[in-house]
């Protein structure tokens, strides 16, 4: 089966090629991507999916950089400017385990793309938790949150989501007392932008990102007729310091019955 992105987020993905040039924020800004609307007062109550539960990453695409280590100064497909290209060709495994800077390649710019299995639940009505076992890493989703809240960059940096593409909600069955006997799923999809991010790696063999890096994902998911369940994360990644244009990837996992399999390890310099 080759999976895709879903088709109604071609429009923001191709409206990055006239913004590659420009500053992160305004880039941002203009796809909508930083949330101006105030979230609702429970918007765990308001999603249109549900994406708790456990989850395993399937590797369908660039199999060997993300299952094996690659060589050094194997950066294909990562759209590295010289002063990128020129850090990439420095990595030292050694030095970042001596630095105590192992996670480099587990910030969130790169995490979607690790082997590995999530889970996803509901911090509070407001936070959307995603813990990973490969790494051990823990990322906080927060609706109606700002960017100006953050603190301390750090690798998963601060992130604000918001559901996107929300249909009206519409109710199926009867009416019994002022009360619908049942209620259609609502369409929609979540978006998350991610700013205060300390410096890692877009790749595990040092392909670099910097301070100023905005991430921009799509959360979506679907279910084939066979009840198989599927989460697809397209992210963005905008570097003025080390890219020369929007880093696009896609990211598939697939649902898993139970907490089965899910075995935390720390993180890995190499």
């Amino acid at each position: 089966m080759t999976l895709t992105t879903p088709r109604r987020w071609a429009r923001p993905i191709a409206a990055l090629a006239p913004l590659w040039l420009a500053a992160p924020a305004l880039a941002l800004a203009q796809l909508g991507a930083i949330p101006t609307t105030i979230a609702p007062a429970e918007s765990q109550a308001e999603a249109p999916q549900d994406f708790t539960g456990y989850w395993v990453a399937v590797v369908t695409q660039d199999w060997r950089f993300r299952m094996l280590t690659p060589d050094r100064g194997d950066f294909a497909g990562i759209p590295l400017n010289a002063a990128g290209r020129q850090i990439a060709d420095r990595w030292d495994p050694r030095q970042d385990e001596a630095n105590g800077e192992q996670c480099r390649s587990y910030g969130a710019a790169n995490l979607m793309r690790v082997p590995e299995r999530l889970h996803i639940s509901w911090a509070d009505g407001q936070t959307l938790r995603i813990e990973t076992d490969a790494g051990e890493q823990v990322r906080l989703l927060h609706f109606g949150g700002s960017p100006a809240a953050a603190a301390t960059p750090s690798w998963q940096g601060y992130s604000v989501a918001e559901w996107q593409g929300l249909s009206p909600r519409t109710f199926l069955g009867t009416v019994t007392g002022g009360l619908h006997a049942g209620m259609a799923a609502r369409e929609g999809y979540l978006q998350v932008v991610t700013t205060a991010l300390r410096p890692g790696y877009l790749r595990k063999n040092g392909v670099p990102y910097g301070p100023q890096t905005s991430i921009l994902e799509y959360f979506d998911g679907f279910e084939e007729p066979n009840g198989d369940r599927w989460l697809v994360v397209t992210t963005i990644v905008t570097d003025p310091e080390y890219l020369a244009q929007p880093y696009v990837t896609s990211s598939h996992f697939k649902r898993l019955p139970g907490p089965s399999g899910w075995h935390p390890t720390p993180c890995e310099a190499q």
